[in-house]
């Protein structure tokens, strides 16, 4: 028996064009229990990135491929295939890499390798919607001879900045700062600059502050104002408006505000034409707001959401659902006078006509550093088998 565990060094949450690394360690362990510890011996091990894509058949027509048929092969075949067992299509791969070949551990004995591989820039960021599925996967394949390949899976998740990609390192590193003491590896060094490009980057956009004003009204007239100073976040950050309704002229009752994305296929892979959106919410405030001159409301993004980006297949965009419930009466005849004792009662009507309206304000949501998504990602940095 030996066990195989495989370790994310920084968190299972990366940015496309970083350096994933992996250490996995093979160990043949030493049981009290066991009378006749013998040495333990593997063919070989290898590993591969991949990403892979899964479509709903109800709301995404795709064209037919062949690229499912390697799932079918027998688990005895020496042919290292990652994906193999897994639904949908493999859309986007790194090459393989061979950790080792005859392998040999004596009881008690243990092996560390480490796997280092750049993220595409490229590829599609993790998702996981209504209508499709983008999943990245480090796969671990290592085979005893004459035995089944085994595979261990290592999920992690994949944020896309735009405008990484363009970005151009200086060739001449003489003018950067450096410490002489520690040596550090080209690869990781060029990392380490883009997670710093990234955070700035990001702060830049998502820093910029002007005042936005909207009005609120009806077919009957005004009924208040909105207040936003940004439309541009980051995953994490909160979403906070202001209203203004002391310069209504129609009574507000009730408004609500949600923070939703809308999932929607391309025209061309549409299962049928005018195929409606999808709708997700991932924070509500809702208020009762009869004879309030102002008021406010802060919604949260998750850190596990999905920043807004398009594919070939898919698009994602966020926005702000605004639902208002007014009077169709004056705000004066929305109480009526009780008792007529010395003190005066004043309760709602048991009735009253409503008008109720929607509007929707389009926002902008960019990844944020991918060690804060770490912190609340569903993935484990580590994962193990016994073959």
């Amino acid at each position: 028996m030996i066990e195989v565990l495989a370790k994310l060094g920084r968190g299972p949450v990366f940015l496309a064009g970083e350096v994933l690394e992996c250490v996995i360690t093979f160990t043949n362990p030493l049981s009290a229990s066991s009378t006749s510890a013998s040495s333990e011996m593997l063919a070989w091990a290898s590993a591969q990135i991949h990403c892979q894509f899964h479509a709903s058949e109800n709301r995404v027509a795709l064209p037919p491929s062949d690229g499912s048929k390697h799932d079918v092969q027998a688990e005895n075949e020496t042919v290292f295939i990652p994906n193999r067992g897994e639904r949908g299509q493999c859309i986007l791969s790194t090459p393989p890499k061979i950790l080792f070949c005859d392998l040999r551990l004596d009881p008690g004995e243990s092996k560390s390798y480490s796997y280092c591989e750049m993220l595409p820039i490229d590829g599609p960021p993790s998702f996981r919607g209504q209508s499709v599925k983008y999943v990245y996967k480090l796969t671990i394949g290592c085979q005893r001879v004459n035995s089944p390949i085994k595979l261990l899976r290592v999920p992690f998740r994949v944020l896309v900045l735009h405008g990484l990609k363009d970005y151009q390192f200086p060739q001449d590193e003489a003018v950067a700062p450096s410490n002489p003491f520690l040596e550090e590896e080209e690869g990781l060094k060029k990392d380490s600059r883009l997670a710093d490009l990234a955070t700035e980057l990001l702060m830049v956009a998502t820093s910029r502050r002007s005042l936005h004003l909207y009005n609120i009204s009806n077919t009957r007239g005004k009924v208040g104002t909105f207040c936003i100073f940004k439309t541009v976040y980051k995953i994490g950050e909160d979403v906070i408006g202001t209203f203004n309704f002391s310069e209504g002229d129609i009574p507000c009752l009730q408004f609500s505000v949600s923070l939703q994305t809308e999932e929607s296929i391309q025209e061309e892979f549409q299962r049928r034409r005018g195929q409606p959106v999808s709708f997700s919410t991932h924070a509500r405030h809702q208020e009762a707001c009869l004879h309030t001159a102002q008021s406010s409301f802060s919604l949260p993004i998750p850190l596990s959401s999905t920043p807004g980006f398009t594919t070939n297949i898919v698009s994602l965009k966020w926005r702000l659902h605004f639902e208002f419930v007014t009077s169709g009466e004056s705000a004066g005849t929305c109480l009526v006078r009780g008792s007529q004792s010395e003190a005066i009662t004043w309760t709602g009507v048991e009735q009253m006509e409503v008008d109720t309206f929607s509007w929707d304000l389009p926002i902008k949501v960019l990844p944020t550093n991918p060690i804060l998504a770490s912190y609340v990602s569903q993935f484990s940095s580590t994962n193990s088998i016994t073959i």
